[in-house]
């Protein structure tokens, strides 16, 4: 081992770790308001649907400038009561993009539906337009339009095929908590809009959790039902449901966390800001805004034919990163019997071996990203360049 390396190796030992996302120092910073209302939700011993539920729902429809929220058990159950909701079933067919989490997906087939993949526009990695329209089938019932990495989907161009043809319109919100499409936060664009509050979103609980909002009562109150057993009233059942309610304890803490999003977000972007000027000129691809839009950034991806080498090289240094998402959905073994093979989603699929998530939380420093930068421009002036 040359000297240089040697040093490289001795400081990375010496520095702390660089997680790709950090929970406890967010928890430290509002401790003592969390504590106490996890207290107050102890103390009152309602746990199920109680005040905490119902105040958070009217907290969080108005900070999405939606009419109503409905607190349920995570997002994916939120994307399956929707679908429900809008009345999708077996031989319908949903599309959305190729390049998400499985949790998008899943509720399709929960549904009885059929899901239908489309390709991603390489720039933003959300759901191409341009594309939309030929994976349109008489059997199409509903897209979901996913807003990756914390960046709006291209909501009025979906909506110009998706509109005339009855077709519904669901965001998977999960990685967009306040952002915002052309002045309106996400939550109001569609039929309804499909939230995650897992722990490591942009507002997270302390377990799971989720929320469907919407501008349309008939459908919030058919969520409400299905979220509890298809009922309003104690034992007696409209519907068949499921049991899917949004805890007490965790609706405590996301109240408490919600006065503290914009903030978080605002420090978010900030921080992208720091990324993508100091790697400019480095030889990656950075986060791409389009106009009118304002991302939350709850990922912070870059682009590099040289991923892997680069994610090892500063996994060595005490930095860790992420691959959201490293296999395509329609190359996944769940989905096999859809029979799709490589090169049916060719942008996806590119972009599955070159994507690369950098750290990415509010309580970064500056000196954090000094530090990442500093790693990534080492990697590819000395290993590529």
């Amino acid at each position: 081992m040359n000297q240089s390396a040697t040093a490289s190796k001795a400081t990375a030992t010496a520095l702390p770790k660089i997680p790709l996302v950090d929970l406890n120092a967010q928890y430290q910073s509002i401790k003592q308001a969390v504590n106490g209302a996890i207290h107050e939700v102890v103390e009152s011993s309602g746990f199920i649907l109680g005040k905490a539920v119902q105040n958070f729902e009217k907290e969080f429809a108005a900070y999405c400038g939606a009419a109503q929220a409905i607190g349920v058990g995570n997002g994916t159950d939120a994307i399956t009561l929707a679908l429900r909701a809008l009345g999708v079933g077996p031989g319908d067919e949903v599309i959305t993009t190729a390049n998400t989490f499985i949790g998008t997906t899943e509720p399709i087939g929960l549904a009885g539906a059929k899901p239908v993949f489309c390709d991603i526009d390489p720039l933003t990695y959300n759901l191409d337009p341009d594309k939309l329209e030929q994976a349109i089938t008489e059997k199409t019932r509903a897209v979901i339009a996913v807003h990756l990495y914390g960046q709006p989907a291209p909501i009025e161009a979906i909506k110009k095929i998706t509109e005339p043809r009855g077709i519904a319109l669901v965001e998977d919100a999960a990685q967009a908590h306040g952002a915002e499409y052309h002045g309106q936060r996400i939550g109001s664009l569609g039929h309804a809009a499909c939230f995650s509050f897992y722990p490591g979103k942009n507002l997270g609980a302390y377990g799971d959790g989720g929320a469907v909002v919407t501008n349309s009562s008939e459908l919030a109150d058919r969520v409400r039902m299905l979220r509890n057993h298809g009922r309003h009233q104690k034992y007696e059942h409209e519907i068949e449901g499921v049991n899917s309610r949004l805890d007490e304890l965790q609706a405590a803490i996301l109240r408490v966390k919600l006065r503290h999003l914009d903030t978080w977000n605002g420090r978010r972007r900030h921080h992208a800001q720091q990324y993508t000027r100091q790697l400019a000129g480095l030889g990656v691809e950075t986060p791409i805004e389009q106009p009118g839009v304002h991302s939350v950034y709850h990922l912070y991806v870059i682009r590099t034919p040289h991923r892997d080498a680069l994610r090892e090289f500063l996994g060595k240094q005490g930095i860790s990163t992420g691959i959201h998402y490293p296999l395509p959905l329609h190359l996944q073994p769940a989905y096999r019997h859809l029979g799709h093979g490589i090169g049916d989603f060719p942008a996806a699929e590119a972009a599955a071996k070159e994507i690369l998530s950098l750290p990415m939380y509010p309580e970064m420093t500056e000196s954090d990203i000094d530090r990442i930068c500093e790693g990534i421009r080492e990697f590819m002036t000395t290993r590529v360049g």
